[in-house]
């Protein structure tokens, strides 16, 4: 008879119904009877021995057979949990196999570096904003010191790219934070590579340049200034919309925001231009969202100082892009005249199509074109009044924002885009008006992309004569320089490296080749035109 004030027990041995037991009891019995004598230590015995499913109280189990002395000694044994969670892992351990993982993807060379991390980014949606700075920055780190770490990881063991991926850590993250999650092997590699005087490497070495690029460098002056400027992280610049806003007010309204954090402070040369520090998220404030501000270096922005636009001219972007410049030409012309937004590449103008609209400008009139001679730049021959070709080039001079293409470019890919470049200036010169401008632009420091092809264009062009840029730039900035030709360094000017050369088609040329269209059927033809070439870009991706 069970115990009244134990509902539910029942004395040891009973088979009746006791709750859930029936079919345990009827299973242990089949499996006794069929087998016999159990041997220790079976399943046979397990099973016997397991507890039965349902609540059961200490001492007492299902099946029957069991003694007295059994069923104490297993009511002395202690409940163990087979679970083991695994030791969590030091966040450092963490972020260094992040670090290798993107290297990994980025040192294939197959897609820009920008790309590759805002891919993995997008892929690892868990990363708080401080764990993506911490894995972009010495990403960035490594490629800009990719020769360097690379030799020195030479005498290291394990992973090559881990290698790489500590070194870069150590540079921007610091020793301390990274020496206590590394083995015994890598802390002696990293005690051996210490004891390496850094003057006594190559200078192509120490400032991580491949062969071809320093070739082309080494005979500039202050060669170690420079290299050591393309290797340092470039601050972010800014500019405002003529249109919509004042420097002076927007400097003020940014200092209240973000003064503490970013320090605002006026570019010396651009009078549009702001600096910042730091990566913002600025497409989130409303200055941005309103139009009011712009992403674009200031090297950049004098460009359009040059270029001198006016109300009511036509003026052609030649090489758009993202548009930067397109924009601030387009609000010096206070949204008068017309200004064609040329570029081979439909996306690119699809992707610039938003920062139009926020600007409040309504005279662009974006047009995909397939080649530099395409029928729309004939077109408009001999018809803009100012025209800017910021051309396709190595981007040697943003080395501080895309270290990549130091690795990504070669002497072959040189060659290709000087040539081309050679094509487009040609092809663009066409559309000059007499008496017109032309500007041509790179971000490249190299000769071959800079005056050779000025000196190239001057001597295939005699209709054309070459106008010193520094009293153009001096009339409107501080900026002095010796002309004819602008050219900024970074660790001169603290700018990304430009070059440009202005140049003026004799108002007694004669034109060649025009063609009489009308600008009005271009323009409608180019909007349909682009917008079906965005479509159409947008099913292939």
């Amino acid at each position: 008879m069970s115990n009244p004030s134990k509902p539910g027990r029942r004395p040891h041995g009973a088979t009746g119904a006791g709750r859930g037991n029936k079919k345990d009891a009827a299973r242990a019995a089949a499996l006794s009877a069929s087998a016999g004598a159990v041997r220790p230590g079976s399943a046979t015995e397990r099973l016997m021995n397991a507890q039965p499913r349902g609540s059961r109280p200490s001492g007492e189990r299902a099946f029957p057979g069991q003694t007295s002395a059994q069923i104490a000694s297993q009511d002395k044994l202690p409940v163990v949990s087979t679970y083991v969670p695994k030791p969590r892992q030091p966040v450092m351990t963490v972020r260094l196999d992040q670090i290798r993982q993107v290297l990994e993807e980025v040192l294939t060379w197959r897609f820009a570096a920008d790309s590759i991390v805002s891919h993995w980014f997008r892929a690892h949606p868990k990363l708080g904003i401080r764990d993506r700075a911490e894995v972009a920055e010495v990403v960035y780190d490594v490629l800009r010191h990719l020769r360097r770490y690379r030799q020195l990881g030479e005498s290291g063991v394990g992973n090559a790219v881990r290698r790489l991926a500590i070194q870069g850590a150590i540079a921007i993250l610091g020793a301390e934070k990274v020496r206590p999650v590394l083995d015994v092997g890598e802390l002696a590699w990293l005690d051996r590579i210490a004891q390496i005087e850094e003057q006594s490497l190559s200078l192509q070495v120490r400032s991580s340049l491949p062969d071809w690029l320093f070739d082309r460098l080494k005979d500039m002056p202050e060669l170690e200034a420079l290299t050591s400027a393309l290797n340092t992280a470039a601050p972010l610049d800014i500019r405002v919309n003529p249109m919509k806003a004042d420097r002076d007010e927007m400097l003020a309204d940014l200092i209240k925001g973000n003064g503490v954090r970013h320090a605002p402070v006026a570019t010396p040369y651009s009078p549009w231009g702001i600096r910042l520090k730091g990566r913002p998220a600025m497409n989130k404030w409303h200055q941005f969202e309103h139009g009011l501000i712009e992403v674009q270096d200031e090297g950049s922005q004098l460009l359009a100082l040059l270029v001198g636009p006016k109300r009511g001219e036509m003026v052609i972007d030649f090489c758009a892009g993202a548009g930067g410049k397109t924009l601030l030409l387009g609000a010096l012309m206070r949204s008068t005249g017309r200004l064609y937004a040329f570029d081979v590449s439909a996306t690119r103008l699809a992707k610039a199509k938003p920062r139009f609209a926020r600007s409040g400008l309504s005279n662009i009139v974006p047009v995909a074109i397939e080649h530099e001679n395409d029928t729309r730049v004939r077109r408009l021959a001999g018809k803009a009044q100012r025209v800017l070709v910021d051309a396709p080039c190595s981007g040697v001079g943003t080395l501080r924002r895309n270290p990549d293409l130091k690795w990504r470019q070669s002497l072959q890919s040189l060659q290709e885009l000087t040539a081309l470049q050679t094509k487009i200036l040609a092809s663009a010169s066409r559309c000059v008006a007499p008496g017109g401008r032309l500007v041509y632009a790179t971000c490249s420091l190299l000769k071959e992309e800079n005056q050779d092809q000025a000196e190239l264009f001057l001597a295939n062009h005699p209709d054309f004569e070459l106008i010193d840029a520094a009293p153009i730039l001096a009339s409107r900035t501080n900026l002095h320089i010796e002309g004819p030709y602008l050219s900024l360094r970074p660790d001169v000017h603290g700018t990304d490296g430009f070059f440009a050369a202005i140049f003026e088609r004799k108002k007694s040329a004669t034109l060649k080749n025009t063609e009489s269209e009308e600008i009005q059927t271009l323009e409608s033809n180019s909007l349909a035109e682009t917008e079906n070439k965005i479509k159409i870009s947008r099913e292939d991706v």
